[in-house]
């Protein structure tokens, strides 16, 4: 008689599932609340025009202004919160300074990520929180919000706060076009999210 006993997880499969966070164990790290999600969220969209598939990492300082910011391309199928992690890490490293000799950290990173599918919490979105908090602490930085940016609108996992604009497939306003063309900016008035550095790096991950 033949017993069809599945073969036992891999080591690297449980690590992986390991380095993913659930919704109620995001919900119970203690992350700071946005004060004003709306503002943050349409002032890196403004900034980086994400389409599906970028990751927009930012670092607030503690009045909630933009300090710095990079985005890159994620182009592996894999999920994995050590990679993500690795990767975020790298962009922060490019764009700030590291404030480990800080006591406590007063500085916030966020992270928005554009993609397909719905606004719902997926394996994926557990992966890049991970690796988010992860990048956090060995750079010296509250772990922030994660934030989701799809069809439906744009989504704060954790917190239940949301909007239909900016989406995925949002265009640049006319705001955006003024700010970075030939336009005088000071005719309009900026976001309250002044970007002292706000870089955009293409990568692979």
């Amino acid at each position: 008689m033949t017993f069809g006993f599945a073969p036992p997880p891999s080591a690297d499969s449980v690590s992986r599932v390991g380095r993913m966070l659930q919704p109620a164990e995001w919900a119970a790290a203690g992350i700071p609340l946005l004060r004003n999600p709306r503002e943050v969220v349409t002032g890196l969209h403004s900034r980086h025009l994400p389409t599906p598939s970028t990751v927009v990492v930012a670092v607030l300082d503690p009045d909630e202004r933009l300090t710095a910011s990079a985005s890159f391309v994620r182009r592996t199928a894999a999920v994995d919160g050590w990679d993500f992690r690795n990767a975020l890490l790298a962009q922060l490293r490019r764009v700030i300074p590291h404030d480990l000799r800080r006591r406590t950290p007063i500085r916030t990173a966020v992270l928005l990520y554009c993609r397909e599918g719905e606004s719902r919490w997926t394996d994926e979105d557990g992966a890049w929180m991970w690796g988010l908090r992860d990048a956090c602490t060995l750079h010296g930085l509250r772990c922030g919000a994660y934030i989701t940016l799809t069809r439906d609108g744009w989504r704060v996992l954790g917190e239940g706060r949301g909007g239909r604009r900016p989406h995925s497939a949002s265009l640049p306003t006319e705001l955006d076009v003024a700010l970075e063309g030939d336009g005088d900016p000071k005719a309009l008035p900026r976001p309250h999210l002044g970007a002292r550095t706000a870089l955009s790096h293409s990568a692979a991950v």
